[in-house]
């Protein structure tokens, strides 16, 4: 799945993730909600850039690099989204428990 070269090989995350199944991996993938896959296209299509399909036929050609920072950059919106979200519906929950403790 990825490939390997002496940078990477210092990379602990990088290293986890090739250790990892691909059902894993899926598994993982599949618990995003659709709020948040829908925050990481738009986040991936702001950083490509996005013309309307019916005019224009785009092309991107990057180097190795530059891709693995804007899919690191995916990954790390992806999970700090995941978080935020966890937080929301925490709070949401603690509002809703305190507001139950004052009607009583």
């Amino acid at each position: 799945m990825f490939d390997t070269n002496n940078h990477d090989l210092q990379n602990p995350l990088l290293n986890y993730l090739r250790q990892q199944s691909p059902e894993t991996l899926e598994n993982i993938a599949r618990s995003v909600t659709p709020e948040v896959r829908q925050i990481i296209a738009q986040n991936v299509q702001n950083l490509v850039g996005v013309l309307p399909e019916q005019n224009f036929h785009v092309n991107i050609s990057t180097d190795r690099e530059n891709l693995a920072g804007m899919l690191g950059s995916a990954m790390m919106t992806g999970y700090f989204l995941s978080q935020v979200e966890t937080r929301m519906h925490l709070d949401r929950s603690f509002q809703m428990a305190c507001n139950q403790d004052h009607e009583v």
